[in-house]
């Protein structure tokens, strides 16, 4: 049997944790199965290598920080195995050069486009634990490259496929995949399953549990994943294409804080006008989300959308730059804003979650700002200052408590 295990930063973050992960890996080890692991880097070592970057050059080349972000995954990586040799058993380290991992050329967010499963192969004949780096790859240039924050779940997940692996297991400090986010809604109940589609929509709209590409390619390439936690020995959840749980109408509440809301108000009411507005945006790969249009009056219209905070003050720039004054009276930023979403595959047979998720804000307070919908999921735009009285009525409201 081979097992594809990947473990987090915090489940490394000293070595303490790295000693017992790598007696959790030896464990299956010891076994008679073949054992691939995926690091992340030690702790906050990412956000501290950010933070020195910034101190050096406030704007750093993108090639130059994927160099340097790189490191923290190989310093990983090193010393699991120098753990594993401490505690008697073979390993070797890869990095993504050794491997090797074929990537877009796309510093800071590339896309794997193949796996050379060679060099990992004959290391596994050897019986050894074979320990590669998350989050990196190798582009057509042979430039390091990273695949984007959370970009180890993705390398896990990818291996497993291209090794046609028996399992893939991701390790996090949580004990798999809850109806909410426990520090906000305290009777958060662990999910035993649930579907690639429920994840890929909780892990995009804010669940930090998964990367939302590794849930991608695991529905692609039909690799079933288990995320439990590497400082116990809970059951975790499984995340596959069907599950038995039918009877869920919904199966989370998700949160996403990295938002914020643009509005342009009085825009000309006329034909193609909403063609250039988000036509200037995509240009500059500035991602819309949510998008309202009012109903024209006097000529005019407003249009609201959302785009991630962080781009926020690009989006309004380019706006102004590619916008005459004469087409609008005035663009709106809202940055204390969050969407709240809940997720589940009963949606598409069940009417009026929308009515009910409406009824359990109303019931506490809180003013909708925008709406957005899909088969299963229904999302709406609230203040930042509502959010956890939001997550806690509406959990409530569908029953997901323990």
């Amino acid at each position: 049997m081979l097992i594809v295990k990947k473990f987090g930063g915090t489940s490394v973050g000293n070595v303490e944790r790295i000693m017992n992960v790598a007696r959790r890996c030896i464990e299956d080890y010891r076994k008679g199965h073949d054992v691939v692991v995926v690091l992340s880097a030690m702790g906050k070592t990412t956000d501290d290598l950010i933070a020195m970057a910034r101190e050096v050059n406030e704007n750093p080349s993108k090639r130059e920080m994927d160099m340097l972000l790189t490191t923290g995954e190989q310093i990983s990586v090193s010393m699991m195995a120098m753990a594993m040799g401490a505690l008697g058993v073979p390993a070797v380290s890869l990095n993504a050069f050794q491997v090797a991992m074929h990537t877009t050329h796309k510093y800071g967010n590339a896309r794997l486009k193949r796996i050379d499963t060679d060099r990992i192969m004959n290391e596994l004949d050897q019986r050894k634990i074979v320990i590669v780096t998350g989050f990196q790859g190798v582009d057509k240039y042979d430039n390091i490259t990273t695949l984007g924050r959370g970009g180890s779940d993705t390398t896990a997940v990818a291996l497993a496929a291209a090794l046609r692996a028996d399992a893939c297991e991701i390790y996090t400090d949580v004990d798999g995949v809850y109806t909410a986010d426990p520090r906000y809604v305290k009777n958060a109940r662990k999910l035993e399953e649930i579907t690639y589609d429920e994840m890929l929509e909780l892990a995009t709209l804010g669940a930090g549990v998964l990367h939302n590409r590794s849930v991608e390619l695991a529905k692609k390439y039909g690799v079933q994943i288990v995320v439990r936690s590497s400082l116990n020995e809970n059951e975790g959840t499984i995340v596959r294409e069907v599950t038995n749980m039918e009877k869920m109408l919904v199966s989370g509440v998700a949160v996403d804080k990295n938002a914020s809301r643009i509005a342009l108000i009085g825009l000309k009411d006329e034909p193609g006008i909403a063609f250039h507005l988000f036509h200037a945006l995509s240009k500059y790969n500035i991602n819309v989300d949510m998008i309202l249009q009012s109903v024209g009056r006097a000529g005019t219209k407003d249009i609201s959308f959302t785009v991630t905070e962080d781009v926020a003050d690009e989006a309004v720039a380019i706006l102004q730059k590619s916008f005459p004054k004469s087409n609008y009276e005035k663009i709106d930023v809202e940055k204390k804003v969050v969407k709240l979403s809940v997720v589940g595959a009963g949606m598409m047979t069940n009417p009026g979650v929308a009515a009910n998720m409406f009824e359990a804000l109303y019931d506490c307070g809180v003013n909708i700002k925008m709406i957005s919908t899909s088969e299963i999921r229904v999302t709406v735009l609230i203040d930042e200052s509502s959010m956890e009285k939001a997550m806690n009525a509406v959990h409530e409201k569908f029953a997901l408590a323990d």
